[in-house]
């Protein structure tokens, strides 16, 4: 129980419910128990009319009658106290699942890049559907049955004691052999409960990466191999799920042998009491029916042993990422405006996870209202620069400087809201085309809307489309073409009107007229920002105030377009290819 420890916060959270609930629950088995009690006093009553103590048929119909009231009015008043018992109860339960599944998701939000790098995203999708589905089992249903069971024992064994000792010492003895076969059978079933729920994250991350990459799966043909290795792992999960049912199984059976054998002991020895006129017939009757009605809670003991040990292994696997640090710190809580000037001093950069070193005694100034290029081969650590001036990975002090101040030492999110960021590959969400561009800027009007889209030149494919900006666009955006998916992303950035724009080789999938339409336009509204562009092309470089050549993480040359062209080297050789290219 000690990883669900978690929770005790949310029952404090709903205390008032949890108690009204309780309460409710006790209420409604103190009356489902008085119908033993009358039923047999009705036996009672009969027995007494067929042995001659009674000679009234009228006192034993009216007697009769009273008691079958008596039980039909119980029975409804437990039934309308059991509604409402689920009512809180359950409604609790629910209300923590929405509480936990939050609190999960902002965990994930603030965890760093690295995390993600480190855990498949099936896994991370498990833990917060089906792990928290098997937490809400606990903080509602075993909670619901155990006080029932718990009511039902304490009242009903305390009555049974104060009608027959001694038949109910016998009634109950099969009990403590029920809680040994309890104990034993809880530790198999949290074990193999947490192998399920391991393979669960395995076979939902194997397929979330089928289904996202279904194109390169049908473009090499390895639909077969594909759907046997899906086969392997889910014959695996299969036979884990299997191994716990196996276990599951054994408790019903034992629960209904041990209540087997305490009818058994019940007729016979409260048959005998009864030929020794110790105890009446309706004693034993109701003893029956008493111990039929711990039948039920009994069983539940087990179902709830099973739940309580499965909720405690998917808890453990929540607190796993729940308890993690995000390696960014935002160390600075109050405000710290961002101008815009930025500058690496002599910066080297090993990234954590995979010891490559990215950069290499890097230098360079970038101030508002200019624009620097980066050109370079592909892992000369061009996006590397840009991460790390979004701060998703953390670098040694002063290193890295916005207005002169150490990044570490600026509030993080003042950082990122300065920054208009566009990824090499974009990302899109399955959301109007509209909505993903107010990304950038939430309550942007239509208008603004408009304007970011004419800015990075795909108005005119957008309203080309039949829904215009309203067309809801598939998973990563998979509607629109490369080049569209790009233009989007930039008008993203744009509208959000940052003091830093980065663009990650955004113009790559863009034919060279459309980059030149949209370079013009990104002259226009930086003139107050600063702009990083990282690019292959020369094309979408040549405009910048400055421009660096990185190679293997290292500066090689830094100028602007014409000093490069000046000089003998890198920039120059890729100018002349791609102008011979462009000829072609």
């Amino acid at each position: 129980m000690k990883e669900l420890q978690h929770l005790n916060r949310y029952f404090l959270k709903y205390k008032g419910r949890l108690i009204f609930g309780l309460v409710i629950t006790i209420i409604a088995r103190i009356f489902s128990l008085l119908t033993p009690k009358f039923v047999g006093d009705s036996v009672n009553v009969v027995e007494k009319y067929i042995n001659g103590e009674i000679t009234d048929l009228a006192i034993v119909e009216y007697e009769l009658l009273i008691n079958i009231l008596i039980i039909l009015g119980t029975t409804l008043l437990a039934a309308f106290f059991t509604f409402l018992m689920r009512q809180a109860i359950i409604v609790v339960s629910r209300h923590i699942e929405f509480d936990l599944k939050n609190e999960i998701f902002q965990q994930y939000e603030r965890l760093s890049l690295s995390f993600y790098k480190q855990n498949r995203t099936g896994d991370l999708m498990n833990r917060i559907s089906e792990d928290v589905n098997k937490v809400r089992m606990y903080a509602g249903p075993a909670i619901m049955y155990s006080t029932t069971t718990i009511t039902l024992f304490i009242v009903v064994v305390s009555y049974m004691f104060y009608t027959a000792p001694i038949l109910t010492l016998y009634a109950i003895a099969p009990l403590p052999i029920l809680s040994v076969a309890v104990y034993k059978l809880s530790v198999i079933i949290h074990k193999r409960s947490t192998i399920v729920q391991q393979y669960l994250s395995k076979l939902t991350s194997y397929t979330q990466e089928s289904f996202s990459g279904i194109a390169v799966i049908k473009a090499y043909g390895i639909e077969s191999r594909t759907n046997s290795d899906f086969t392997d792992l889910a014959r695996t999960s299969k036979e884990k799920n299997i191994d716990l049912a196996k276990v599951q199984a054994l408790f019903f059976p034992l629960m209904m042998l041990l209540i087997g054998v305490s009818n058994l002991l019940v007729i016979y020895i409260g048959g005998n009491q009864f030929i020794d006129g110790k105890i009446d017939f309706g004693t034993i009757v109701e003893f029956l029916i008493y111990v039929n009605m711990l039948t039920w809670p009994v069983a539940i003991v087990g179902w709830v042993t099973s739940m309580v040990q499965q909720a405690e292994a998917s808890q453990k696997r929540i607190n796993e990422f729940l308890k993690e640090e995000p390696s960014i710190q935002n160390l600075v809580t109050e405000a710290t405006p961002i101008q815009g000037k930025i500058d690496f001093k002599n910066l080297t950069f090993t990234y954590p996870d995979t010891n490559i070193t990215a950069l290499k005694n890097v230098s360079f100034s970038v101030n508002p209202g200019e624009t620097l290029a980066i050109v370079g081969n592909t892992g000369s650590g061009k996006s590397t620069i840009l991460e790390l001036i979004s701060r998703l990975y953390d670098v040694d002090e002063s290193q890295l400087q916005i207005d002169n101040t150490n990044i570490r030492q600026l509030n993080l999110n003042d950082v990122r809201s300065s920054i208009g960021y566009v990824p090499q590959d974009a990302f899109l969400f399955s959301d109007s085309i509209k909505n993903n561009i107010k990304f950038g800027k939430e309550n942007a009007s239509d208008e603004e809307v408009i304007a970011a889209a004419k800015m990075a030149s795909v108005h005119k494919n957008i309203k080309g489309f039949s829904k215009g900006y309203g067309t809801v666009l598939g998973e990563r955006g998979i509607t629109l073409s490369g080049g569209q998916k790009q233009r989007v992303s930039i008008a993203r950035a744009i509208i959000k009107d940052p003091q830093i724009l980065l663009f990650d080789d955004c113009l790559s999938a863009v034919d060279t007229e459309t980059e030149e339409e949209i370079l013009q336009n990104l002259q226009k509204i930086s003139k107050n920002k600063t702009t990083i562009i990282v690019s292959h092309r020369i094309s979408s470089a040549k405009n910048a105030d400055k421009i660096i050549v990185l190679e293997e993480g290292e500066i090689i040359q830094q100028g602007t377009h014409t000093d490069l062209l000046s000089k003998e080297g890198y920039y120059k050789e890729l100018y002349a290819k791609q102008l011979l290219e462009k000829e072609m």
